[in-house]
């Protein structure tokens, strides 16, 4: 047998775990892609999901306003008008097309970030919409800024005295205060602190040319609302995860060390349930760019839910199909977000075995 053939029989006949030189820069590498392949994995899946919920809440928004009761060209034109200026309006409208070509042209116009131009004063959706949205962010931050810290300060000292007094009390008062709608708190608020003490105005109009101290105290009482509304909801959620992972064995492994209770709490088991925590926080932070239609009614603020409900009872289609394609949008990028760092925060995803 000649070199050549055996050289073949020692291809065909060579062991499978036979040692092959590999440059050094790809040691190890398969290793370091299983490492990160559950946090892509799970990123990826959230954020298409998230994608397709949108599009799904953008089709059922676009279905609603739709199958309306009522003729849109009718409610801009009135009962008087001639059937001649009916059609006309509808084909200047676009009503003559099917719903399906409506929504993609919708959509699409949204996705460039065109949402249309109101029925009833003929202005850019988009245009009239951002000082709105501004004006609600700056709303819900100044809440977020007084309601976050203040939830997870209760929640430590509830956790911490769990079962006396303390936690007993606060849990009280926040459950008495999420317990009552939005509205009956804005009221109750208004008749104790603007109209009573007279320290806070009633209505919170702002303007770009006041100054910052101007707008804070025109907002106060919206701002209280808020942060008692979402107050006991993120307390609670951090009181039971705290509580949760002082079951865990390195707690009781911290107390036999002789550590103190607060000690134990702020260095081992509120690190642990931040996963947790830092949800409900995310879904509050949600609800206070959604939900503050309400609270902007009672007080007359600016913001998009009270431009919102002003175009809702003038039937202005395409006002309530773009602030609920906003709100929609924000609600669930927000519930990415918390998704997101809920996965990066998570040890186990970021260590695995």
């Amino acid at each position: 047998m000649d070199c050549q053939t055996r050289s073949k029989v020692g291809k065909k006949t060579a062991p499978a775990n036979s040692w092959v030189a590999v440059p050094a820069r790809y040691v190890g590498w398969p290793n370091r892609v299983k490492g990160m392949h559950p946090i892509v994995k799970l990123l990826s899946q959230r954020i298409a999901l998230g994608l397709l919920l949108i599009l799904a809440t953008s089709a059922l928004i676009f279905a609603g306003t739709q199958i309306l009761p009522g003729d849109v060209a009718q409610s801009i034109l009135g009962q008087s008008a001639t059937p001649e200026a009916l059609a006309n309006l509808r084909e200047e409208l676009g009503l003559n097309e099917p719903a399906l070509t409506r929504y993609f042209d919708w959509l699409l116009g949204a996705l460039h970030g065109d949402l249309g131009t109101a029925l009833t004063n003929g202005k850019d959706i988009a245009s009239s919409m951002t000082g709105r949205l501004g004006n609600t962010l700056f709303l819900a931050f100044w809440a977020a800024i007084i309601a976050v810290p203040l939830a997870l300060v209760l929640g430590l000292v509830a956790a911490r005295y769990a079962g006396r007094w303390p936690d007993k009390l606060i849990s009280g008062v926040t459950l008495a205060t999420i317990s009552l709608p939005e509205f009956v708190v804005g009221y109750i608020v208004m008749y104790i602190f603007a109209v009573n003490y007279r320290l806070f105005p009633s209505t919170s109009v702002i303007y770009d040319s006041m100054t910052l101290w101007e707008k804070l105290n025109a907002i106060a009482l919206p701002v209280i609302v808020l942060v008692l509304v979402v107050l006991a909801h993120m307390m609670r959620m951090t009181r039971a995860a705290i509580l949760n992972v002082m079951q865990s064995p390195y707690v009781e492994t911290a107390e036999l060390k002789g550590l103190r209770p607060a000690t134990i709490i702020s260095r081992h088991a509120f690190p642990n349930a931040i996963a947790p925590v830092v949800n409900v926080v995310m879904l509050n932070l949600a609800y206070l760019v959604v939900g503050v239609v309400v609270v902007e009614v009672v007080f007359v603020y600016p913001g998009i839910g009270q431009y919102l409900v002003d175009h809702v009872s003038k039937r202005d289609v395409p006002v309530v199909q773009a602030c609920g394609l906003v709100f929609a949008a924000v609600y669930i990028g927000l519930n990415i977000l918390a998704d997101v760092i809920s996965i990066l925060t998570n040890p186990r995803l970021r260590h695995p075995k």
